[in-house]
């Protein structure tokens, strides 16, 4: 139960916060009696195996000296050793999902998110309704106000923002791109790309590398000019690199915007998926279709890269900074960008946390098992060690004559636990990164570290046998 209580904790304290109903999971008296009938029940059932075979068929059992005189059968080991290839194997198939989950973690940490130094930017989620600013032209000029405010804070060295960043959470943006020259009649569609809306200084204050051209500027924001930024994965599909995306020209729906600058790709929904391509409009588009038909994001996220990001202090002047531009704006979800980051990791470590755990269970129970069997094997062929040892047998053979006992159980064990683990991580893959369910470096290394704890289990044991005394055995018996 303390074990459980301990465990439980940490799950709670990992676990993803889209989990349905993660905050009732608890220690209460329907999962203690639950498990009270089960752990009752199972003594009972495996206690009962023994009756129930010396007492079907009207079989009696011996009495007397002859389980102590006699070296103890196969049939009799057998329960006891199924048991234990049974909890090898289990075992092997836990640890190996385990390690999976493990080498996909390592895997996603190393990958390049499209952004550096999370712990530095602070992020915030700042919405501005039509039911407070009708002027979709003065909702952009806000915005900008509040770039400014931010700015201005001490210790802060970039601002920017953008309708969502990556990660976020945020239901993302897709849409037909078109790029001029390309025949866009009904039945010649290109395929839906991530769109995104961002202000200048966003991609600086990210730290997301520009790969060729230049950023946005305000003038950009403000002024007639129709530009666009793609990313690399968007320049290399419709132009062939980055550098020849420069120049071009894209379309949503009206004019043409020219593009100016290619950035690194983002990984926008989530570390373990791949990049889109994407298409990042200015924060207000130009104004196409009409003094009143701007295209924009109400809605934005503010980043702010600084050295006090995470602090309380700095969350309390980021608000500030922001009532300064209109005290009614509410400040949403501040966190920085390591929360962000490490919230898309959530899924993979909460699974991690719970194998881990398990197969952690697992591999103790089996060395209690194999240490549990060699001890009980041990005591019961005393008589015949002290026998063994009197004609001259080696006390390093009986060792290893009790060792080896133990891994040809863990062998069992472990080629039943191969085959099991083959079949249940393919069912896995949606929570693979990097690493194919049936990788050969962990079916390989698994297994050498249950037989190294076999080893040891099993060596403990065996060397009390090696060390019995043979006249005091057979004076003993």
């Amino acid at each position: 139960m303390g074990v459980a209580y301990g465990g439980l904790r940490l799950l709670l304290a990992m676990g993803p916060t889209n989990l349905p109903r993660l905050g009732e999971v608890a220690l209460d008296g329907w999962s203690l009696g639950f498990t009270f009938v089960l752990a009752v029940g199972a003594g009972l059932f495996l206690g009962s195996i023994p009756v129930w075979r010396y007492a079907r068929g009207g079989q009696a059992v011996a009495v007397g000296t002859g389980g102590r005189t006699a070296s103890v059968s196969r049939e009799r080991h057998r329960s006891r050793n199924v048991l234990v290839v049974a909890q090898v194997a289990m075992s092997l198939v836990l640890l190996v999902s385990a390690a999976l989950m493990i080498r996909t973690f390592v895997h996603l940490r190393h990958v390049d998110p499209g952004f550096a130094d999370a712990e530095r930017v602070q992020t915030m989620r700042i919405a501005i309704p039509a039911s407070l600013i009708a002027d979709p032209a003065r909702v952009a000029r806000m915005q900008h106000e509040i770039a400014d405010e931010l700015a201005a804070i001490p210790g802060v060295r970039s601002v920017g923002f953008a309708a969502a960043a990556p990660m976020e959470g945020i239901e993302p943006n897709w849409n037909l791109i078109y790029r001029e020259g390309q025949n866009d009649q009904s039945n010649d569609h290109p395929p839906m790309r991530l769109f995104n809306y961002v202000s200048p200084r966003y991609f600086h204050t990210m730290e997301t590398p520009m790969i060729a051209g230049r950023d946005l500027t305000w003038t950009d924001i403000h002024g007639p000019t129709l530009v666009a930024i793609v990313s690399e994965e968007l320049a290399r599909e419709l132009w062939g690199s980055p550098q020849a995306a420069i120049g071009k020209r894209i379309r949503e729906f009206a004019p043409w915007h020219e593009v100016v600058g290619v950035v690194a790709d983002a990984h926008a929904k989530g570390i373990d998926q791949a990049p889109p391509a994407t298409v990042y409009w200015p924060a207000k588009l130009g104004d196409y279709k009409g003094a009143d038909a701007i295209d924009f994001s109400r809605a934005v996220t503010f980043v702010v890269r600084s050295e006090r990001a995470g602090r309380q202090d700095f969350a309390n002047e980021v608000q500030r900074a922001v009532w300064r531009v209109n005290a009614n704006l509410p400040v949403a979800s501040v966190r920085t960008m390591e929360e962000i980051y490490g919230q898309s990791l959530a899924r993979t470590s909460f699974t991690l946390t719970m194998l881990g755990i398990a197969g952690s269970m697992a591999l103790v129970l089996g060395v209690i098992g194999i240490y549990g069997v060699i001890s009980y094997a041990v005591s019961q062929r005393r008589r015949e060690i002290g026998i063994r040892l009197a004609l001259g047998a080696q006390r390093g053979a009986l060792r290893w004559m009790f060792v080896r006992s133990a891994l040809v159980l863990t062998g069992i064990g472990v080629g039943i636990g191969l085959g099991a683990a083959a079949g249940l991580t393919q069912m896995m893959k949606s929570l693979l990164f990097g690493v194919s369910p049936m990788d050969p470096a962990t079916f390989a290394a698994i297994p050498v570290v249950l037989v190294g704890c076999a080893v040891v289990a099993s060596y403990l044991p065996a060397r009390r046998a090696a060390r019995v005394d043979p006249m005091e055995a057979l004076r003993s018996e």
